[in-house]
């Protein structure tokens, strides 16, 4: 056949569209369907377009909030000038922020976000903040916040609607106890390029999480083949040829995608209006943020509607239409091997020379050339899952009734039921790949923090006026509810005696720490401690964090004579202690922070109360477990002692933050991605049923129980699931192999496909549940009726 001319494809395009739109209940029926189902999917593809704009628009509202003082050092106060100090806190689990200002002119600049710098004792809090102090879940944290609420921070001065944050004017703020002085707000820092594992994680995830909403487009755009097939042997009945009344049949389906576009961007734009009340994995956006990629975008609009019209094309290659109805071949061609695995050997060709390729280090990665075979070998596996579930239940035989319709139903249309769940295999295979990554990747960028959370869970330094307040305020937080036990110490430092010797620009020092004996007991190893001993700590062997043990050796040792100010800093008298000659000699251990501490600990019986040179409260909180509000009483008390403390939690790891980003972008796209996974499966299975009405009737009709006929069903969705989950645990372990190869990491566990089974057979008790109530429906009398 010759070519055919544009025109002629643009009419029986047209006629196709038009038909979709006027060709009776059916026809708009399906049409409706293919626009709901295609829509869903461009929504997504959509949103998942937008999740970069959206994690960079936090970044950049949050650098550009910042006091910036980098540009040059501000020394003396201005007309302009300002001092900041940020703290930084949570409350119940939730992170909270605020920036406390002291300006010192009338022109201190105003916080993004705002009209106005707050007044002394005034606060201007974020929205979600507001909301939370005005309801009864705020009251102990009220008590934290010591400003009058003035007003509210606009978006620019946010990260996402949902921050909890606060802007007040600190009138206790000095060049002692603030961050810095700054002139304006924003800076930048030149862009650090992304660590190419985690590059490598993303473009994985992408090509993960899309894939699904691919083959959800596609199998939207096959709904309603029975009327649409009624239709086709109408129009070879007036003439048209099979070229023609497939272009039509295109049509139609194009109609269907080009208004799945229209209810996908009105889903889109409906659905950013509630960014920011939607939070997935601690983010959320303001709807201004939730904005798609250009490129991504017009690729949306461009391979949507093409698919539609490549997949009806291919979907009517087995099927003849005929002026006096379709014939489907009854016993389908047998499905080719050859060309399936090609397709993964294909990918395994782009994939396999990269291994090893990697390094930590690196700032790039062949994007294209990893993306594509990553496609390839998971296009591969959606292919091959047809031809196994062909060979598979051509062998199953016999068993209960329900059993064996399901089995037939399989042997004479396995294809229906192989694109049904090959979304799932899709999603499957990639979600084994990446928790695979995500294992290796863990390990990589996790730290050991050092924490002893067994012997503390909070730790806290706080500034006094004298050593007396010092131990006052160690007594205070003891004292609060909840707490049961505290490590507490007053620390200083001590200097050497003397002059200083020849090319010496400072004088020697020695930490000095002093504190009851169970509290430096968790410091150093004692052999015995009473009130009035003294010890001198050294670094055990083999401590490689120790540089200035000798300097501190020669400042603090049994009989040294030491001052307890700096003698350069001091005007008149500089007091001076003698470290008692009975002082033990002691090795360190580490403390609850994983820290050795080294110089001088002593008992309060043996300082008595000596001038300290600017002596702090180091305290560690040991909090009762059944107390839940117990951490935010104890932040509570700090900032009441000290209005700029910040109380920080132990845990015992610290993840890099550009991996939990990414691990938070992907755990957002994962959810929506299983949620479009289930909906396809879901639609495939009513529209299977809608198909089979009559059937479904006359089995009824003859005796057949409808609870024999609900386990069909059952059946017919656990066989092809079950099958697709054993090939995408192979093709995931097999992938995610290859990827971890190319970092030259190792693979941490096996068994990580399990949840992935786990979740398969979740999707087919909910299918078989969701679809029962049309199951029935279809199963009455009037379905046989006929024209």
């Amino acid at each position: 056949m010759g070519r055919v001319n544009p025109r002629v494809w643009a009419r029986d395009l047209a006629l196709g569209a038009r038909f979709a739109v006027t060709g009776g209940r059916s026809g708009v029926l399906r049409t409706l369907l293919t626009a709901a189902g295609v829509g869903f999917g461009v929504a997504l593809l959509l949103l998942a377009s937008s999740l970069p704009n959206m994690l960079f628009q936090r970044e950049v509202r949050e650098s550009a909030r910042a006091p910036d003082a980098s540009h040059r050092m501000i020394e003396e106060p201005g007309p302009g000038t300002f001092l900041h100090y940020t703290q930084y806190s949570s409350y119940r689990g939730a992170a909270l922020s605020g920036l406390l200002l002291k300006p010192e002119g009338p022109g201190a600049a105003v916080p993004p976000g705002t009209d106005g710098v707050p007044a002394a004792g005034e606060m201007l809090v974020s929205p979600a903040l507001g909301r939370l102090l005005g309801s009864p879940e705020g009251a102990l944290l009220k008590e934290r916040l010591p400003y009058e609420v003035v007003g509210t921070i606009g978006e620019p001065g946010l990260i996402g609607p949902n921050e909890l944050r606060y802007v007040a004017h600190a009138p206790f703020l000095t060049t002692d106890n603030y961050d810095g002085r700054g002139l304006r707000y924003g800076w930048s820092v030149p862009e650090e390029p992304m660590n190419a594992f985690l590059l490598l994680l993303v473009v994985i995830a992408y090509v993960v999480l899309l894939l699904p909403v691919l083959v959800f487009i596609g199998t939207a755009a096959r709904f309603g083949g029975e009327q649409r097939d009624r239709r086709l042997a109408a129009l070879r009945l007036v003439g048209a040829d099979n070229a023609t009344t497939r272009r039509v049949a295109a049509g139609e389906s194009l109609a269907g995608a080009l208004l799945g576009l229209v209810v996908g961007a009105g889903l889109f734009l409906a659905s950013r209006q509630f960014a920011g009340t939607v939070e997935i994995w601690d983010v959320n956006a303001f709807p201004s943020d939730v904005v798609p990629h250009t490129l991504l975008a017009l690729l949306v609009l461009a391979v949507v509607p093409v698919s539609s019209v490549v997949v009806t094309l291919l979907a009517l290659r087995g099927v003849a239409i005929e002026p006096l109805g379709v014939v489907r071949t009854s016993t389908p061609r047998r499905r080719r091997l050859w060309w399936r695995l090609l397709i993964l050997a294909a990918g395994a060709a782009l994939l396999v020379p990269a291994v090893g390729g990697i390094q930590v280090e690196d700032t790039g990665i062949d994007t294209f050339t990893i993306g594509a075979g990553t496609v390839l070998v998971l296009i591969g596996l959606t292919g091959l899952l047809p031809w196994l579930v062909e060979a598979a239940v051509k062998w199953l035989r016999g068993g209960p009734v329900s059993w064996q319709l399901a089995v037939r139903r399989l042997q004479l249309s396995s294809g229906t039921a192989a694109r049904a769940v090959s979304g799932i295999v899709v999603a499957a295979a990639g979600a084994i790949a990446l928790q695979m990554l995500f294992q290796a990747m863990e390990h990589t960028f996790t730290a050991e923090t050092g924490h002893d959370t067994g012997r503390a869970q909070l730790q806290t330094s706080l500034d006094a006026r004298d050593g007396a307040d010092a131990r006052r305020t160690i007594d205070r937080l003891a004292a609060v509810e909840g707490v049961t036990g505290v490590i507490g110490t007053v620390d200083s430092h001590v200097y050497r005696h003397g002059p200083l010797k020849p090319g010496e620009e400072f004088r020697p020092i020695a930490p000095f720490s002093v504190g009851d004996c169970a509290s430096l007991r968790e410091y150093a190893v004692l052999p015995s401690c009473a009130d009035g001993d003294v010890f001198v700590v050294v670094p055990p062997k083999g401590a490689t964090d120790a540089p200035d043990a000798p300097r501190i050796r020669e400042t603090a040792h049994p009989g040294a004579l030491v001052t307890l100010r700096d003698p350069a800093e001091t005007k008149g008298t500089v007091p001076e202690w003698r470290i008692p000659a009975t002082a033990r000699v002691v090795t360190a251990r580490p403390d609850p922070v994983g820290l050795h501490r080294y110089g001088v600990l002593a008992t309060p019986g043996a300082i008595g109360a000596a001038p300290l040179e600017n002596p702090r409260s180091e305290v560690l909180v040991r909090l009762d477990p059944s107390l839940p509000d117990a951490p935010e009483v104890v932040r509570n008390a700090a900032l009441e002692i000290d209005p700029t403390a910040t109380v920080r939690g132990l845990s015992d790891t610290e993840q890099s933050s550009k991996f939990l980003s990414v691990r938070t972008g992907i755990l957002v796209g994962s959810t929506l991605t299983m949620l479009l996974v289930a909906a396809s499966l879901l639609v495939a299975t009513l529209e299977q049923l809608r198909d089979r009405k009559r059937l479904l009737s006359s089995l009824v009709a003859f005796g057949t129980r409808r609870t024999t006929l609900g386990c069909s069903v059952l059946w017919q969705t656990a066989v092809p699931i079950a099958l697709g989950l054993a090939l995408a645990v192979a093709g995931g372990l097999g992938l995610g192999s290859v990827l971890l190869a190319m970092t030259g990491q190792r693979v941490h566990d096996w068994w990580v496909f399990l949840p992935v089974v786990g979740v398969g057979a979740a999707l087919i008790a909910a299918v078989t549940l969701l679809s029962l109530p049309l199951l029935w429906r279809l199963m009455r009398a009037d379905g046989l009726r006929t024209e």
